[in-house]
């Protein structure tokens, strides 16, 4: 650990870079859902891979903070064990893969089943935070958009959506508003985890490397996704399923085949939970 803090500044980043991001980080967490821009660093892993959120997680923690890493759910990806290391080696705090103790969660498209308390921060990893970029090519107009509150394109895209499929088929990236003011990309993850962000008790953070974006959903904050009277909101459904590990019936699942007899089963995304309620189950709990 001696020889890393000499060879790193702690936590990875420089000072100044740390500070520049907090601001930014201050500023959408005082506007929610605005994109804040910021000087987005080079990191050593690829853009794309998480850049955003990594210095988002890079700034924030302190040496009392304890750090989970999921990737889709998952506490043992290439990804959340990658990225679970550089924090580790450059800055000495724990890791975890329980929700419950860590103080900041990094992940890459899902949400903890078990609900954020108040002292929690989540950080996403966004590839791209713009929810307009669907109805509009140039960054300039949707600024312009956003600017004048004139969300009418994106209203008629769900409406084709209904149109031509009798339903709206956007899956994850599914457009909300936040604080009745700004439409905002919640980044790919399933709308089942969408509504954990309204009124939530932890603070959300969203960081887009590549795009050099910032933006915030705080505690107790408004998050509606859009929908139409006739055509309301829906989440993936998994009635009369459950992990065939803990035998959960209220959580996220993944579908997966088996390899020699290409049987179908289910199992919780949230490996994280499904272990903890594994243990319980053991327990008699």
């Amino acid at each position: 650990m001696q020889q890393l803090e000499q060879t790193y500044n702690y936590a990875f980043l420089d000072e100044g870079s740390k500070r520049e991001i907090r601001r930014a980080t201050l500023k959408a967490v005082a506007i929610p859902g605005y994109q804040v821009p910021f000087a987005s660093r080079e990191m050593p892993i690829g853009r794309g891979w998480g850049t955003g959120g990594l210095q988002l997680t890079l700034s924030l923690i302190g040496e009392t903070d304890c750090l989970k890493v999921i990737d889709q759910g998952y506490d043992d990806s290439v990804n959340a064990v990658s990225i679970k290391k550089l924090v580790r080696n450059c800055s000495g705090i724990e890791t975890t893969d329980d929700s419950e103790k860590a103080t900041v969660i990094q992940t890459r498209h899902r949400i903890p089943e078990i609900p954020l308390r108040d002292e929690q921060i989540l950080v996403l990893q966004v590839p791209l935070p713009e929810p307009l970029r669907r109805v509009e090519a140039k960054e300039k107009n949707t600024k312009r958009l956003h600017a004048e509150m004139d969300y009418s394109s994106m209203w008629l895209r769900l409406y084709e959506d209904i149109i031509h499929w009798g339903k709206i088929t956007i899956g994850a990236d599914y457009p909300s508003m936040v604080n009745g003011r700004y439409i905002f990309n919640p980044s790919p993850i399933p709308r089942y985890d969408l509504l954990k962000l309204n009124q939530a008790d932890g603070l959300y953070l969203f960081g887009a490397g590549r795009e050099k974006k910032i933006y915030a959903i705080p505690p107790h904050t408004d998050v509606v996704p859009l929908q139409f009277e006739d055509y309301p909101f829906e989440v993936e459904s998994f009635e009369g399923l459950s992990c065939r590990l803990c035998g959960s019936d209220d959580t996220f699942l993944d579908e997966i085949y088996e390899d020699e007899t290409a049987s179908k089963f289910y199992q919780c995304s949230d490996t994280g939970c499904c272990q903890k309620r594994q243990l319980e189950r053991r327990n008699g709990a």
